[in-house]
Parts: structure tokens; C-alpha cells; sequence
């Protein structure tokens, strides 16, 4: 994959250790090879790509100054954290990151004693650092903490709680703040502009350049009187950047610096290495750094499959059905052409949600809070309060964030707030982070609340355009990722009657009860089935919340066993409704429940993981093979 013999340093790094003899020249050569080995790695496996570009010299220069890993080294989210795995032991095993037995494509404890948290939400590095420089006072060690945190992530409430609460430990804390202006999609957090909108304000300029132009006219006088508006000018800037911001919680505030000069990060972190309580360092940098296609198009690049690394151009793929996110904000769109209430709501993935579709398409009722679901989901039922019917896009391990405010804002409030989950079920190659295996379980336990899960993109249509008709109280929505099966769209859109399931196949040996993309998965071991001379009925149950209950009663007077199928965590949920519902009956029947095992499944194509778990069509065959050869031990229901 790589030439060894192309690299003069790389190749001699093996741990942070090796970096901290290098002369200062070296390390900025060292920089440029870092660069070169992710362009060549990544753009044969695809992965986190911009992020890890923009902080090669922020990873070099941390490592070179503190001692990892006995110094700890938080990084949020883990999205730019490429350059740390190549430095601490795994560059040659970056040719298998986000792949099946590989290395993750975040931070992982239990894949590097480097790696000091492990993390794929954003915003939990400043309470994470927190917690580890208290544990260092209670322990009586000697350590350094440093949090690594991105503008885009100071947009999350909780990065604020962390430092409101690290003015007052006064605990000894190093910030980083690596501002680029980006999250994945381009920044929302207000605060980064402040400073920028000020000095770029013509009256600011004119007052500036009036200044200049005088002094200039006043020789030695003039010098020394310029030298005092300089000071001026920087005594106003800190009274107005962030750093009057940071400075009022408790931290002493340095920048922002050149984030790519690397002597000058170095010089930067051994200056400050010693102080005593929280300090914040404000570092500027270019996502994408390096790499002019990343530059160019950090939102690309951000995350992205193999490409070609001389055009920048991802590889081709086959052509086939549309994604889910594309139906979606598709079809939202041609909603929000007929019902004026509708309004689009995400947290920093306008992309990644559709609702970048949205967007152009309505921009007046398009909102994009930045990384705060918490405040996407209170913001959405502050909305509803008023006749407005918000559409809230997260993804379901986004959305993990939010339960307490979809529990009290939205549905004990009865709210009409229509909730559309992307990334529902196992996303792949992220891995156990964005898996959203859980959003079955959490969404279900709440009153009011109805929860569908569509078999194909044609029914996902109908659904959202059943959520836009629903008037009862809140809805949700949850979808995979990735394509969808391929079946044609209706022209005409309809209702789904709430809670009602729809009959795939006849059988008389064992009923299928399935949800979502298990629907497809199903009716394709329902024929393997068949072949071993076993009729199996199939039914879509559509609706998680409410079941259909008419159905069930059916299912249970004609089965002596039936399986349930969800690509959620067996736990809480679908199956377990079901199997709540026959216990309040008193029905006897056997129950398989077909999903996600009680554990956190790792990182691998989803097509891997889904044959691996045996929820693919093979292992539902295989399964259901199995529990019919049991010999019946319970009575079907009257």
C-alpha cells in the first residue's frame, strides 16, 4: 500500500518516545509525511479524512511536549484522530481501520493505552479531561490532562457545563480548542463569528485606517503613537474575541495561534505545560489541510468511501435504489409544498439527514441548531406549541441525547413533533458509537408516543406523509442507512391507518413477525424456508407502538410459535412488546425473539455484521429451522 523507502521518518516512529529527539526541522518534514500516508491510506479504505488532515501538527506537537502516555490526551469525538493512531504503534495497521477486526475509526480504550477515552458523540471531552485531572489530585499523581475539542462541538451545552464546572474545581486542565469553522457541515456556532463580524465591519476599518493613516503623517511621534493603537486595538480584541468568553469561566485564555506552525505549537504547549488551574489554547486550522480536494470540499471529505487520490473523485458505484436519506428529505420537501406548518429541524448533518434538500428548497423553514440535539428536540416542542409541525432528522444514536426531552417536552406534552431517525438499526463501519440499536426500546417505553418502522423506501413515503396527517401527539420515524430496496414509488402518497400491519405471506407452520429493513430479510428466508418444506406466514407489523393488536390475537389462535424480527437490541424491544401483549393475554405460545444480542456490536460492513449476528436471511433460516425442531412445550391460544 505504501512505499517505505518514500518515507525518511515515518517509518522509524513507533511510539511517541521516538518523536521527542527530533529536532523541530525534523518534525515538520515528519508532518508532511503524516499527510502523505493518509492520502495514500485512506483513499483505498475511505474513513475520517479532513479532520485528521487539519491536526497533524496539533498531534505532533502534543506528543512531542507531553509525556503520553502517562500525560492523558482526550480527543472529542474522534474524528481527527488519524495522525494519533499513526503516532502511537498502529501505522501499519491503518490499512484496516473501520474494518471488520480492525482498527476502529474512532478512539478506543481497549485498543491503545494511548487512546485515554473512547468516544463518537461529540462535546464529552472537556467532562471526560475533567474528570481524569481530579482523579490525578485524588490520586496523588503527576499528570498533564488535555482535551482536544473542536469548534463545532462548543456549539453542545455540555462542553459549558464542563467548563463552568472546571473555573470552579480550578483543577489543573489544558483546553485545546481546534477552531476551523467547521463541524462536518459548515459551522453554526455563533460565537466563532463574533470577533471575525466585528473587525470585518466597515465603520471598524474606516476608524482603524483613519488611525493609520494620521499617525503615518507624524514621524517619530507618529511611530510611537501607532505602536499605542496597536495596543489598543489588542487590548479591545480580548475584551471582545472568545477569550473575554473563556476568560469569565475560570480559564486563562492563549490565541488563537497558527494551528500549522508547528515550532510555534511547540514553543506554545512547553510555555504553558506548568501552569496551575484551566487553560484554554485557541489554535486555528484548515480541515482538509494539505490535501487541496479536502480543502475544497471539507463536507466531502469529512467522512468518505475510497477515492481516487490524484481527482479527489470517489470511486464509481453501481448504480441502484436511492438512499433512505434522499427519499426523506425528498419527500418532506413535497410535503412542506402542501402543508405550510411544516418546518425541517437537524443538529450539524444537513447532509448526512437529507435536510440539506430542505434547505435550498425552504430555507426559511429550514433549521440547523448545531451539534445540540437536547436543544433540536426543546426547540422543535416550543415550535409545536404554536401550530408548527417541526420534522426533527437525528440520528438514532444522535438522538440517544435527547430522551429526556422527547420523555417531558414532547411527549408528556402530547406534542405534535414528527421524529425521523435515520440510521436506525447497524450502521457499519462507525461502529458501536452510531449503531442505532436502541431507539425501539427507549422510543417505545414512552406514552403518546407512536413509533413506525417502514420495510422499503415506498412505504417509508407513506409514512412520513401519515406522520405529517397525525394529529394526536408525537411520532417517530426510524430508518437504516444506506439504499433502499429498490421498488418503485407511488405517485400518490397516503395514509397508513395508525398501528395497523399488513400480511406478506400465508403460512401454517410458524408466523414471522418482523419490522423495518427485517421485512425483506424475512420474506427471503420465507422461500428458503419453503424449499425445506416449512410454510412460514409473514407479516409486516409496521408499527412498534402501537401493535396491532387484532393481528397478534390472530397470530396467536393459529401458531403454536412465532418469531419476532428487529434489527434493534433484543432488549425492550419489538419482541418484547409482543411478548408483554401474549402475557397480559395469558396466550401460551413459544416466542422467538430474532434481533441484536445484549452487547455492543463492533465496527464491519453492515452486511458483514448482519450475517455475523445471524439476522441476514441464512441465519433467520437457520434460526427458525432450529426453534421449530424444539419440541413444542406450550399450547397455542384459544
Amino acid at each position: 500500500m505504501n512505499n517505505q523507502e518514500s518515507y525518511k521518518y515515518l517509518y522509524k516512529i513507533d511510539s511517541p518516545a521516538d518523536i521527542r529527539s527530533m529536532s523541530k526541522t525534523e518534525l515538520v518534514e515528519l508532518a508532511d509525511e503524516i499527510r502523505k500516508f493518509l492520502i495514500d491510506t485512506i483513499s483505498q479504505t475511505g474513513g475520517h479524512f479532513a479532520g485528521s488532515l487539519g491536526v497533524v501538527e496539533l498531534t505532533i506537537a502534543l506528543h512531542k511536549v507531553f509525556d503520553t502516555p502517562n500525560d492523558l490526551i482526550v480527543w472529542d469525538t474522534g474524528h481527527q484522530a488519524y495522525p494519533h493512531k499513526i503516532l502511537t504503534g498502529r501505522r501499519d495497521k491503518m490499512h484496516t481501520i473501520r474494518q471488520l477486526n480492525g482498527l476502529s475509526g474512532f478512539l478506543k480504550r481497549n485498543e491503545s493505552e494511548y487512546d485515554t477515552f473512547g468516544a463518537g458523540h461529540a462535546a464529552t471531552s472537556l467532562s471526560a479531561a475533567l474528570g481524569m485531572a481530579t482523579a490525578a489530585d485524588l490520586n496523588n499523581e503527576d499528570k498533564k490532562v488535555i482535551a482536544v475539542i473542536g469548534d463545532g462541538a462548543m456549539t453542545n451545552g455540555m462542553a459549558y457545563e464542563a467548563m463552568n464546572n472546571s473555573g470552579m474545581l480550578k483543577k489543573n486542565l489544558i483546553v485545546v480548542l481546534n477552531d476551523n469553522q467547521m463541524s462536518i457541515s459548515p459551522n453554526v456556532w455563533q460565537i466563532s463569528n463574533y470577533f471575525t463580524n466585528i473587525t470585518a465591519h466597515p465603520e471598524y476599518n474606516r476608524f482603524k485606517g483613519a488611525i493609520w493613516e494620521l499617525t503615518g503623517k507624524l514621524d517619530q511621534f507618529g511611530d510611537r503613537l501607532r505602536k499605542t493603537a496597536a495596543r489598543l486595538e489588542s487590548g479591545i480584541k480580548s475584551i471582545i474575541t472568545p477569550g473575554m468568553l473563556f476568560e469569565s469561566l475560570g480559564f486563562r485564555y492563549f490565541g488563537p495561534f497558527n494551528g500549522h506552525n508547528l515550532p510555534k505549537l511547540i514553543q506554545t504547549f512547553e510555555n504553558i505545560k506548568d501552569y496551575t488551574g484551566p487553560i484554554l489554547v485557541h489554535i486555528n486550522t484548515k480541515k482538509g489541510k494539505g490535501y487541496k480536494p479536502a480543502e475544497d470540499h471539507t463536507t466531502e471529505f469529512h467522512g468518505i468511501s475510497p477515492f481516487d487520490k490524484i481527482t479527489g473523485k470517489t470511486l464509481p458505484k453501481k448504480p441502484g435504489a436511492p438512499s433512505y436519506t434522499s427519499v426523506f428529505g425528498n419527500t418532506l420537501v413535497k410535503l412542506m409544498e402542501q402543508d405550510k406548518r411544516l418546518v425541517g429541524i437537524t443538529a450539524a448533518m444537513p447532509d448526512g439527514t437529507g435536510m440539506s434538500i430542505v434547505q435550498k428548497a425552504f430555507p426559511d423553514r429550514y433549521f440547523d441548531v448545531g451539534i445540540a440535539e437536547e436543544h433540536a428536540v426543546t426547540f422543535a416542542a416550543g415550535l409545536a406549541t404554536q401550530n408548527i409541525k417541526p420534522v426533527v432528522a437525528i440520528y438514532s444514536t444522535f438522538m440517544q441525547r435527547a430522551i429526556d426531552q422527547i420523555v417531558h417536552d414532547i411527549a408528556l406534552q402530547k406534542l405534535n413533533v414528527i421524529l425521523a431517525l435515520d440510521r436506525g438499526g447497524l450502521v457499519g463501519a462507525d461502529g458501536p458509537t452510531h449503531h442505532g440499536v436502541f431507539d425501539l426500546t427507549y422510543l417505545r417505553m414512552m406514552p403518546h408516543m407512536v413509533v413506525m418502522a417502514p420495510k422499503d423506501e415506498n412505504e417509508f413515503r407513506h409514512m412520513l406523509y401519515t406522520a405529517d396527517k397525525y394529529e394526536e401527539g408525537p411520532i417517530a420515524i426510524r430508518y437504516p442507512r444506506g439504499s433502499g430496496v429498490g421498488v418503485p414509488l407511488d405517485d400518490e402518497l397516503h395514509t397508513i391507518k395508525i398501528g395497523e400491519a399488513e400480511k406478506i405471506s400465508e403460512g401454517k407452520d410458524v408466523a414471522l413477525l418482523a419490522v423495518g429493513l427485517m421485512v425483506n430479510y424475512a420474506a427471503t428466508a420465507v422461500n428458503m424456508l419453503r424449499a425445506e418444506n416449512i410454510s412460514a406466514e409473514l407479516i409486516n407489523m409496521r408499527f412498534i407502538k402501537p401493535l396491532d393488536t387484532e393481528t397478534l390475537d390472530y397470530i396467536a389462535s393459529k401458531f403454536d410459535k412465532v418469531v419476532t424480527l428487529e434489527e434493534n437490541s433484543i432488549v425492550g424491544g419489538f419482541g418484547s412488546g409482543v411478548i408483554e401483549y401474549f402475557e397480559d393475554k395469558s396466550y401460551k405460545n413459544e416466542v422467538l425473539r430474532i434481533g441484536l444480542p445484549d452487547e455492543f456490536v463492533e465496527h464491519g460492513t453492515q452486511k458483514e455484521l448482519h450475517e455475523l449476528l445471524k439476522i441476514d436471511p441464512q441465519g433467520i433460516k437457520e434460526r427458525v429451522t432450529s426453534f421449530l425442531a424444539k419440541k413444542v412445550s406450550k399450547t397455542k391460544a384459544g
